[in-house]
């Protein structure tokens, strides 16, 4: 009698422990979903950040421009262009992944289909209460985990990048502005800008 109790508690605390991730994968998920609309219709968005490093960011739909430990990086859905200090610009069509490490907003528009996702709970990041998610990739790779914080607005808090190396990248947003007058020169090198920047192309 004793181990059928018992083995009646184990089946009953494993399905509320489903229960209970099938909730907060749920609630992770709306949470993303709403993130991801107010993003979509926030049009241009400046940003400026601090944490591990600090910088600046432009976005627009799958473009970007960051300024960020001197480097500055443009990205116009298709060519990117990092320049350094050395007065070299470096050409390259990035995949994917390298896009995601490079700009961490790009997990915002590819969290259904490369990463799985809970709900952790409520948090104050830089003075304001969010709602946390953990994020893990499908597959293995150079991101371990990502934990993403977003306000009652759903825009972005805070962003910490769990690398499998064992270091952590956290993005604190101090500014967020939407609705900027945002066009397609502001995510292109401008080679009249830095006329004497030796050009790299890795296409």
């Amino acid at each position: 009698m004793k181990m059928k109790r018992f083995t009646f508690f184990i089946l009953m605390l494993a399905a509320t422990v489903h229960t209970v991730f099938g909730q907060r994968e749920a609630k992770a998920q709306a949470i993303l979903d709403k993130t991801a609309a107010a993003y979509q219709k926030a049009g241009g968005i400046a940003i400026t950040f601090g944490g591990t490093q600090q910088g600046t960011l432009l976005l627009k739909e799958s473009c970007f421009y960051l300024d960020c430990a001197g480097i500055k990086s443009w990205f116009d859905g298709k060519t990117q262009w990092s320049y350094a200090q050395t007065d070299e610009v470096t050409l390259s069509t990035p995949s994917p992944e390298e896009i995601q490490s490079v700009n961490p907003y790009a997990l915002i528009t590819s969290y259904k289909t490369k990463f799985n996702y809970r709900y952790i709970g409520s948090k104050n990041r830089n003075g304001k209460q969010g709602q946390e998610v953990l994020l893990t990739p499908r597959q293995t790779g150079d991101v371990k985990s990502i934990t993403l914080t977003v306000s009652a607005a759903y825009e972005p808090l805070y962003i910490g990048i769990s690398l499998s190396n064992g270091e952590t990248q956290e993005f604190n947003i101090t500014s967020y502005q939407t609705n900027r007058n945002l066009s397609i020169s502001d995510f292109r090198f401008d080679k009249k800008k830095y006329p004497n920047a030796e050009v790299i192309d890795l296409r």
